[in-house]
């Protein structure tokens, strides 16, 4: 793959694909710009070297139709803020809006289109579509990871009818730092997997026991795992269908050496409430009508002991339902713990991402991915379409 820096931008149009999928209230506000901030230093480079700087990105599921709560204009009011210059919008990402706004850009000046997905055809990598993006640019420059593992049209498809592609400085950032954690990392190598459910993570935790060295499993899906132990685990989360699976993946993890850690002990409501009655049990202890919402003082300590060693964490999906305030410790001394690591620390994931910058403790992880279906399926060792298009560019099949 090129990179940006290896492609001539001047008084070209440099169509760069960005991830600005950022989080809105109900007012339209951006409650995060983190994802915006993630991609200024690879357009204020094709700025610095006067391309004309074209931004396309999706924001939330619109399904094919236009809708103005997805709209991407208060983005590109951020962007403004962010850079201290205008960036002009087009009303849309095709066609005659966009095409005049473009043909109006003078070397240096940055256009943000509209929402790439009030198009059907994005996802579906429409080739009709694709062709009427790269009819907007000489040069496409690929920096959204988070989409990486998704085959559309304007990470994909235009690949197809653009000669001249290009890496960003995002993109290659994230492949580099996850490449170190999959490919030779130093070790030992912990991973700690938390969240939800066993069933999202099934197979990036079967590719992790062939890859670690230890691996921790917090969140509620750890009780899917307590439960295939033979723990009664209440009406805490449990995936009763994935329990088989759940043994597979410890006899595994056993037969490679691999060393598995659970939690011991957990939080416990009758309801996840801010303000329900909650106690620390065992897991051998949770009553039969609460459920567990968080690890216990005890899973932390262990943790924290498991990862003393470590010399690369790779993390992606919280303890417990950290967004409430009784429930939220465990998420928390993890990220102290990870964050006072002697080691190469990389998180994945929106909710790790937001629990390490509610900590105050984002400037001591070694990298934070933007990216969460992406960070697990490179984990998992899948392969990255988009990724895979930048290595073809040009090459109509």
């Amino acid at each position: 793959m090129k990179s940006i820096q290896d492609v001539d931008l001047a008084g070209k149009r440099v169509f760069i694909r960005v991830d600005f999928n950022v989080p809105m209230d109900e007012g339209g506000q951006i409650t995060d710009d983190t994802r915006i901030r993630a991609h200024l230093p690879t357009i204020e480079y094709a700025v610095e070297r006067k391309g004309k700087v074209i931004l396309a990105s999706h924001l939330g599921r619109p399904k094919g139709k236009r809708a103005e709560k997805y709209s991407l204009r208060p983005v590109g009011r951020r962007l403004s803020e962010l850079m201290g210059r205008e960036v002009g919008f087009a009303e849309d990402c095709v066609g005659p809006d966009a095409e005049k706004a473009v043909a109006a850009m003078n070397g240096g000046d940055v256009l943000l289109l509209e929402n790439l997905r009030f198009h059907g055809e994005e996802e579906k990598n429409d080739q009709g579509f694709a062709g009427e993006l790269a009819k907007l640019c000489d040069v496409y420059v690929d920096d959204a990871f988070a989409v990486a593992h998704r085959g559309h049209a304007s990470n994909v498809g235009i690949t197809r009818f653009v000669s001249t592609c290009a890496v960003g400085f995002l993109l290659q950032k994230e492949l580099d730092y996850l490449r170190k954690a999959t490919e030779n990392p130093v070790r030992p190598l912990v991973a700690i997997i938390g969240g939800a459910k066993v069933s999202d993570k099934i197979g990036v935790l079967e590719k992790l026991t062939e890859r670690v060295d230890k691996l921790l499993i917090g969140g509620g899906m750890a009780f899917t795992f307590l439960r295939a132990l033979g723990y009664e685990v209440g009406k805490s989360l449990c995936e009763r269908e994935m329990l088989e699976l759940a043994k597979g993946i410890m006899e595994k993890a056993k037969h490679r050496n691999v060393k598995l850690y659970l939690p011991v002990d957990c939080v416990v409501a009758e309801r996840a409430s801010a303000d329900a009655e909650t106690k620390y049990v065992t897991v051998q202890e949770i009553p039969g009508e609460w459920m567990a919402l968080d690890i216990g003082p005890a899973s932390t300590t262990l943790f924290g002991e498991v990862l003393a060693d470590a010399k690369t964490i790779v993390w992606n999906g919280p303890m417990g339902m950290f967004e409430l305030d009784p429930f939220s410790r465990g998420t928390y001394a993890l990220v102290t713990f990870v964050a006072s690591a002697h080691a190469l620390t990389i998180v994945g994931g929106g909710d790790t991402d937001t629990a390490v910058h509610r900590a105050g403790e984002a400037h001591r992880i070694s990298y934070i991915s933007t990216g969460g279906g992406a960070f697990l399926e490179l984990l998992e060792g899948k392969s990255m379409p988009g990724v895979e298009a930048l290595e073809t560019c040009g090459v109509k099949k």
